[in-house]
């Protein structure tokens, strides 16, 4: 009796764990390449393409300036030795004022371009943030990381969602881009 009363709880016991066994959630988890996202979404060329227009716009100012300092250069070199003292100190002195404002030109367009990059990429990464917590609420994901960042070696394709995270931001953007449109139409109206 006590033996049987035994093998009963026994079953029951293993019975009741696999309960928990088979009855286990499986969790879900994704990836996303967050840099992938930006490369190819449309918000993301878009901010591309502005902060390469402005640099080039700056590189070019710059071109211009350093011309004129080496057009300085080059006459000062060829007539040093015809200048009175006074002159060369002046065009000496022109010089040096030209290169520093030349450096202090090129660390405020490094500054600019800086900020204009962590702005674009704060509303890119906030956008797509919304997204992939969206996703990952729609789809039933317990955790969602970033390829490079959550340090991902590998992962299967299947848990990427990179694209799908593509396809929304870029739909968002569309509709962004209605809404924006619309409104300039109605204030040009008035």
């Amino acid at each position: 009796m006590k033996m049987r009363t035994t093998f009963l709880t026994l079953t029951l016991c293993l019975f009741g764990l696999s309960g928990f066994v088979y009855g286990a959630e499986v969790q879900k988890i994704g990836v996303v390449d967050l840099q992938q996202v930006i490369e190819k979404s449309n918000p993301g060329k878009r901010s591309s393409v502005e902060i390469k227009s402005q640099g080039k716009k700056m590189e070019e100012v710059l071109k211009e300036k350093g011309s004129e300092i080496e057009g300085l250069k080059k006459t000062l070199d060829q007539k040093a030795l015809v200048m009175s003292d006074d002159a060369r100190g002046a065009k000496e002195k022109d010089l040096r004022d030209k290169i520093t404002e030349f450096k202090s030109l090129q660390k405020r367009y490094q500054d600019v371009l800086r900020e204009l990059n962590i702005n674009l990429s704060k509303q890119i990464t906030q956008d797509v943030f919304e997204i992939v917590e969206g996703i990952g609420k729609a789809g039933g994901y317990s955790l969602i990381v970033d390829r490079r960042v959550g340090g991902v070696l590998y992962a299967p394709k299947a848990i990427d969602i990179t694209d799908k995270v593509i396809e929304k931001y870029n739909a968002l953007d569309a509709k962004r881009s209605k809404k924006e449109d619309a409104s300039a139409k109605s204030k040009k109206k008035e």
